[in-house]
């Protein structure tokens, strides 16, 4: 029989309104791979902070034993000293130091006051090198995409000798190609010894890679499926954690007459604004209808973000050429007020860094695009301001005991549903939605893909970029195939596959 590495008996977390957990208890082998899942809010995150001393001892009731011995943390460090890293689903590097810097701050190389750099970027290339991440450790975080930093924080866990290691949502911002990479690699450290918890949306990820999955459902533990004994099926997960069955995961578009071209672009092309003689987007043209939504695939550094930031308003980029065109009117937007007041808007996948301001309420955040939206001579009218939030927070069924909260206190997913908010009440002509549904369950999924066809069929113009093939090809009426910053295909809806997306960029990356 197993050894038991990990038991939580009877976790019990509250905070001001709210019961996080109720009597959960875990209890995860060694050397297996633990699938925690469940909806946003259901405590997942909460409880893996329990564990790892972010919540220190006395401010939750119940126990941890680890490895034979009752730990009382009160600190992460704590845990660590252990051999339990967590990589959280919201990363937590800075921006403006290196890779490798990020890897080794609090853990450094070397002896007393000297940091030994030779030793530093020699051991965080290795394990850059062991999570598949092809970038220097000299160069800094803040120049690399959200998928590359969520690598460059599992390689940070490794250079701590974890033992246990934890990961929120450890794909969620990695294409299929690198989150398969991605699991394998988790299937390699088990093979090693290495024991993981992977708490994920992603169903399918979950049943390929896990021995055990434990549900937790409005922070309570629903059950515990064991591959070989349970049925690992996303429809059976999918029941445990929403309490039912759902039919369909992509809802069907009501039929709605696609309308006239609302933006179009022309040869645009933008450089990277640091290294200036870098082309991130090459010579891209693409249309979106009245009514239609519009898919942008492609691989991680395909340049999808580059060219959705470069179009709102120049957000990112240097030396933009081309031409952009809302309503058969060509426009030049100099900055980001300039495309919200053109009705362009933009949701961002780094809802932390670029979406929200966390130390802000929901009611500030869901009004912060559109406050003329609330205001009366230049007055903030709080009761209007207070009943727009609340009415987003129906709609999109955000989980939080007032729309008065704090957004930094919200799940991620719940913090994605306000950023969502914010800018449908900015009411855009065009919407561009970048990684929509990044750490969000099945069911708030769902929701939002109900919103998003509400708002195709309002004749709103929606340009979704996903990492998801599934649900690129669920949700689009057409789709365009990016790589190497070159639209390297058109696909409409009926035609769309994942071998097809797939063999357009290969057999452009071939034609190099």
């Amino acid at each position: 029989m197993a050894k038991i590495l990990l038991e939580m008996k009877n976790i019990t977390k509250t905070f001001p309104g709210v019961k996080a957990l109720d009597n959960v208890n875990l209890q995860v082998e060694e050397g297996e791979i633990h699938a925690l899942v469940g909806e946003n809010g259901a405590g997942k995150s909460t409880l893996m902070n329990v564990l790892s001393g972010i919540y220190p001892y006395g401010t939750y009731e119940g126990d941890i034993i680890y490895d034979g011995e009752t730990c009382r943390f009160s600190k992460i460090k704590d845990s660590e000293e252990k051999g339990i890293v967590i990589i959280h689903q919201e990363l937590a590097l800075i921006p403006y130091m290196t890779i490798g810097e990020n890897m080794f701050l609090g853990n450094e190389r070397g002896k007393k006051a000297a940091i030994d750099w030779n030793e530093t970027y020699g051991q965080a290339d290795v394990h850059l090198k062991t999570v598949g991440l092809k970038e220097s450790s000299r160069t800094l975080v803040k120049d690399i995409g959200v998928g590359k930093q969520q690598l460059v924080e599992i390689a940070k866990a490794l250079a701590k000798k974890a033992r246990l290691l934890i990961l929120d949502e450890p794909t969620a911002s990695l294409n299929e190609t690198d989150s398969q990479a991605l699991l394998d690699l988790l299937l390699k450290f088990k093979k090693e010894g290495m024991t993981c918890i992977i708490i994920s949306h992603k169903l399918n990820e979950v049943a390929y890679v896990a021995d055990k999955i434990t549900v937790i459902r409005d922070g309570a533990t629903i059950e515990t499926l064991v591959k070989g004994v349970d049925e690992f099926s996303e429809e059976r997960i999918i029941k445990g954690m929403v309490g039912r069955e759902i039919a369909d995961r992509f809802p069907k578009r009501p039929d709605v007459k696609i309308g006239g071209v609302n933006l179009e672009v022309r040869n645009w092309t933008v450089y990277h604004p640091l290294y200036s003689e870098r082309k991130v987007v090459d010579n891209v043209s693409i249309k979106v209808h009245k009514g239609e939504v519009v898919g942008i695939s492609g691989l991680m550094g395909a340049g999808r973000t580059e060219l959705a930031m470069s179009i709102f308003g120049r957000s990112y980029g240097t030396n933009i050429s081309g031409q952009l065109f809302i309503n058969g009117q060509e426009v030049h937007l100099k900055n980001e007020r300039d495309a919200i007041n053109h009705k362009l808007a933009y949701v961002t996948e780094d809802r932390k860094g670029n979406g929200l301001i966390l130390s802000n309420s929901i009611k500030t955040n869901t009004t912060l695009a559109n406050m003329a939206g609330v205001s009366r001579h230049g007055i903030i009218d709080k009761d209007e301001e207070y009943a727009v939030a609340q009415e987003y927070r129906e709609k999109l069924r955000t989980k939080c005991p007032t729309v008065e909260q704090n957004v930094g206190n919200l799940s991620g997913g719940n913090q994605q549903k306000v950023l969502l908010a914010k800018w449908m009440f900015a009411d855009p002509d065009v919407l561009i939605l970048d990684e929509p549904t990044r750490g969000i369950d099945v069911g708030a999924k769902y929701e939002i893909y109900c919103i998003i066809n509400e708002l195709a069929a309002a004749g709103k113009s929606i340009i979704m970029i996903s990492s998801e093939l599934p649900e690129v090809l669920g949700m689009s009426d057409r789709i365009y195939v990016m790589n190497e910053g070159r639209i390297v295909g058109e696909l409409s809806h009926e035609e769309a596959t994942q071998e097809g997306i797939m063999s357009c960029i290969l057999q452009s990356s071939k034609g190099e």
